[in-house]
């Protein structure tokens, strides 16, 4: 696989808006409830309901929503490696790791 890399850049009003979204989500009961279960959505470890943050599965920096099908719990372990990486590209990073 080359380089092949098209490049993105964020609507900073997207952004904007679905952040302001996103903090209105945090503060339901169906995020405290995610919350609650404890469990990272991308490793499955139990890390406890401090150590968890809300992650975008799909980066609101290439387009994704504040929606309840996109907002996952997540550990601060995951959410570095992750960084603004689609699922499908997490995917193929795992295996293709040299390239």
């Amino acid at each position: 696989m080359g380089e092949e890399y098209i490049p993105f850049s964020a609507d900073p009003v997207h952004s904007k808006r679905e952040r302001e979204k996103a903090r209105a989500l945090r503060n339901t009961d169906w995020w405290r409830a995610q919350l609650q279960k404890g469990v990272c959505h991308y490793c499955g470890r139990q890390v406890g309901a401090a150590n968890l943050t809300m992650d975008h599965a799909i980066p609101v920096a290439r387009g994704g929503r504040s929606t309840k099908g996109n907002c996952v719990p997540c550990c601060k372990e995951c959410n570095n490696l992750k960084q603004a990486r689609t699922p499908a590209e997490d995917i193929l990073s795992r295996l293709f790791p040299d390239e």
